[in-house]
């Protein structure tokens, strides 16, 4: 397989890079690399800017108003806005629910939401996990009973990412308990601010407010809200579950962590007077890391260049999905090796509150790199633990 990239991919890419330059703002970029807080407005801000340029939704066909890249500009766009610090859009529509609806969903339903998700009237978040049914979702137990044209919604959803910034929420929802536990389960979308909708925030150990509590309490939706064939919605999810294990795929972002190792290293001392890069334990470590990295970069592009084939991604997410998340938390674990004490300090109102003026404790970077490992814990288990993925990968290709 050929990885050098064409004239015309690095054409492309200085136009990305030219774009990231004259579009996004140098303090939002200053606090993606320092792992500051990034309000709701600024991240709607760049969603409008990528909309506007025509950018927001690279996977989407042309069709419905997608750039038509390659697999490889997708690629090098998502590297390149990683490296240069852009905040990551609410992208549940985008790269979830937008696929969806283009496969199940009617000619009605794509018109109306389609335009909405990509230009950012409507920014959804996901109603999957429930308490007890996180990785098994065959489990889950909120209840949508028929009454007349609407389904009434009673349960509770958990982990519910940036559901208090959301307008709506897809969901999966029990609307049958005969058969298989797979059988009776159906995709619906709720407008959150229907009545009987509220949202709790749940804190992460390392103070953020990033995912949520959902409770339903007799919500009534539109039956016309049902993406597919009622009790039918297990195959929507498992086909919405490979995009989401491939959204969490792009590797941008961990090549910006192996890049941010490398240059603390560089800077920080090794506690004799030299350079931690200068040791040769630790360069090892980050090289092995490195060299994981990059064969999971020839495999992700592999599977990319099927998936412009129109292959289905299969098990192939699930791979890509552990090799990525064990690749982020060892550089996790490396960086704050790296920083050693200064890692230790965490002042939350530094992070979350513009207002603060006070000196840092050791370089900037430093104050969020205790925030940023814990979060990282989260990576092995959402969208599927990766114990789950074993199981998958032990029982589609060993056939165990």
């Amino acid at each position: 397989m050929d990885m050098s990239f064409s004239k015309e991919d690095e054409a492309f890419r200085t136009e990305v890079r030219n774009f990231l330059e004259a579009k996004l703002p140098k303090d939002v970029a200053h606090k993606v690399h320092n792992g500051f807080h990034v309000t709701r407005p600024e991240i709607m801000a760049w969603h409008k800017a990528l909309y506007e340029q025509g950018w927001i939704t690279p996977n989407w066909p042309e069709a419905w108003g997608g750039p038509g890249w390659t697999t490889t500009q997708k690629y090098i766009f998502d590297e390149e806005s990683s490296l240069a610090g852009a905040p990551r859009p609410i992208l549940f529509g985008v790269t979830m629910c937008g696929p969806v609806l283009m496969r199940f969903g009617t000619d009605e339903q794509k018109n109306h939401f389609l335009p909405k998700i990509a230009s950012g009237e409507i920014i959804f978040c996901q109603g999957y996990s429930e308490p007890g049914s996180g990785s098994d979702l065959a489990s889950l137990k909120m209840k949508a009973e028929r009454d007349g044209d609407d389904f009434v919604l009673n349960g509770q959803k958990t982990w519910t990412t940036s559901a208090h910034m959301a307008d709506w929420i897809f969901c999966l929802v029990r609307t049958s308990n005969t058969g298989k536990r797979q059988e009776g389960i159906t995709f619906i979308l709720v407008d959150m601010a229907t009545k009987g909708v509220s949202v709790k925030p749940l804190i992460t150990m390392e103070g953020g407010h990033e995912v949520n509590e959902v409770f339903f309490d007799d919500v009534r939706v539109p039956a016309a809200n049902v993406i597919g064939e009622v009790d039918m919605g297990w195959t929507v999810a498992k086909y919405l579950l490979g995009h989401e294990r491939m959204g969490g795929g792009a590797l941008g972002g961990v090549k910006k962590l192996l890049t941010q190792v490398k240059d603390i290293a560089k800077e920080e001392g090794d506690g004799t007077g030299g350079r931690l890069w200068d040791d040769a334990t630790f360069r090892r470590k980050v090289s092995e890391s490195e060299i994981e990295l990059m064969a999971l970069e020839v495999q992700m592009m592999r599977l990319l260049a099927g998936m412009s084939a129109d292959r289905e991604m299969g098990f192939d997410a699930s791979m890509i999905k552990i090799r990525r998340t064990e690749i982020l938390q060892r550089l996790s674990e490396l960086k704050m090796e790296a920083v050693g004490y200064y890692g230790q300090p965490y002042l939350k109102e530094a992070l979350t509150d513009d207002r603060w003026n006070e000196e840092p404790i050791g370089a900037e970077y430093a104050n969020a790199l205790t925030p940023q490992y814990l979060n990282n814990r989260k990576h092995s288990i959402f969208a599927g633990s990766n114990e789950i993925q074993h199981n998958i990968i032990a029982k589609q290709v060993l056939r165990l």
